[in-house]
């Protein structure tokens, strides 16, 4: 067992069997799959116990919009941004794929500020490119930090050590779940009616195969939410809406919806909207006036409460 330190940032390892992350739990590589290390708000993860110091000129892991918003929506944007600290020299990359999608959702993070403030709710938005670390992967899958990413290879993915490894998930992935779990929870005790939803974007074409849906509502065990919001979208005869499409849940490479949502018993979702369709400052309000009203329509019948975590 680890030594239990006192700073902090630093955060005791337990060594017992549990294959899949619940609630308050993400996971070492250094021990896969048999290391388990609980989080805690304001607790950092490093399989050594070293805390991330980011650059003081790179943005924060996580920032928080409107986060005692009233509505019963909880919004996040896993993949808001493609910023990766100098130190890392883009990966390895181009800046031309650091634009692409295999560094960020495009389109998403202004599109999931508009729908914070049309429906009031809480929105928290990761700080730092997907291909550092995935705030949407647990941290046992291999797409945690990818070292290829659709059919582009990342160089700087290539040979982690354990303590980079750990260190990447201390400074941008844990500070951004602890704080949605930290308003989850609080959130919780007040009993307050909660929605979890994820705002993403995909790609037109992947891999040479055009995708034929506007949007798709991405869900697993909230089915009654996720079929009433792809109903409610469905009825615009414009939209081909993606139900489970462009991609499905799982529990073993998703992280918003299962532990954030599922694993409370909050309805949950993920809403992707191709990026072509947010090219433009006009086309992403569009898609919030589209979106809102759907989600707002929906919500009511929906209304669920978090269950008691015990962290």
């Amino acid at each position: 067992m680890a030594q239990v330190m006192k700073h902090a940032n630093w955060i005791k390892v337990e060594r017992v069997p549990q294959p899949v992350p619940t609630h308050g739990q993400v996971y070492n590589s250094r021990s896969f799959p048999y290391a388990k290390q609980r989080i805690k708000h304001g607790a950092s993860v490093s399989g050594t116990e070293v805390a991330a110091m980011p650059d003081k000129q790179d943005p924060p892991p996580v920032t928080a919009v409107n986060e005692g918003g009233p509505s019963p929506y909880v919004l996040l944007c896993e993949h808001a941004s493609n910023h990766i600290p100098a130190e890392y020299a883009g990966l390895g990359l181009q800046s031309p794929d650091l634009r692409r999608h295999i560094a960020w959702d495009i389109g998403a993070a202004d599109l999931a500020r508009l729908l914070s403030q049309q429906l009031d709710a809480p929105l928290f938005l990761s700080g730092y490119s997907r291909l550092l670390i995935d705030c949407n992967r647990p941290l046992l899958t291999p797409t945690s930090i990818p070292t290829r990413s659709e059919d582009t290879e990342i160089p700087g993915n290539h040979g982690l050590t354990v303590d980079e490894r750990g260190r990447r998930a201390a400074a941008y992935f844990t500070p951004f779940h602890n704080r949605v779990a930290a308003t989850l929870d609080r959130r919780a005790r007040a009993a307050a009616p909660t929605i979890v939803v994820g705002v993403h974007s995909f790609t037109p074409v992947f891999r040479g195969v055009a995708r034929p849906w506007q949007c798709g509502v991405l869900y697993a065990a909230a089915a009654g939410f996720g079929q009433a919001l792809i109903a409610r979208l469905a009825a615009d005869p414009r939209l081909n809406v993606g139900d489970n499409q462009p991609y499905q849940i799982a529990a073993a490479e998703d992280y918003t919806v299962p532990v954030h949502g599922d694993q409370r018993g909050l309805p949950a979702a993920l809403i992707e909207v191709r990026q072509d369709l947010l090219a433009t400052p006009k086309g992403i309000k569009e898609w919030a006036q589209r979106l809102a009203p759907a989600l707002a329509g929906v919500a009511a019948g929906f209304r669920a409460t978090s269950r008691p975590t015990g962290c």
